[in-house]
């Protein structure tokens, strides 16, 4: 009785060592390349939705308003606290200390909540 299952499981596993041995081999290929391995990742997961918007025919208006909303978080990330030209100030803007830290830019939006 244990002879009759184990011909059907082997000829699957056979089946399948060939694809796994081989997606193993690009998938080792491709450890050493961090950054094109995440561009190609945004670059799919992107392709992906829009083909699913497409399909669909809807969620143009959640796209839509997602877009401006992570171009506002962008702006809100790298626009500097306080404006120099608004708000002119009359003490010296670089340090005068070894202990004072000089940061040229304070984000008006933290990193955490950007993310």
């Amino acid at each position: 009785m244990e002879g009759v299952g184990d011909d059907g499981a082997s000829a699957a596993a056979a089946l399948n060592i060939k694809p796994a041995k081989s997606f193993q081999y690009y998938l080792d290929k491709t450890t050493p390349h961090v950054l094109y391995r995440w561009i190609g990742t945004t670059v799919i997961m992107a392709l992906l939705y829009a083909l699913r918007i497409y399909s669909v025919h809807g969620f143009y208006f959640v796209t839509y308003f997602l877009g401006f909303y992570i171009v506002y978080l962008l702006v809100g990330f790298l626009s500097p606290l306080v404006d120099p030209q608004m708000e002119p100030s009359d003490g010296p803007l670089l340090p005068t200390k070894a202990s004072d830290e000089f940061k040229p830019l304070i984000s008006r939006l933290p990193e955490f909540k950007f993310w």
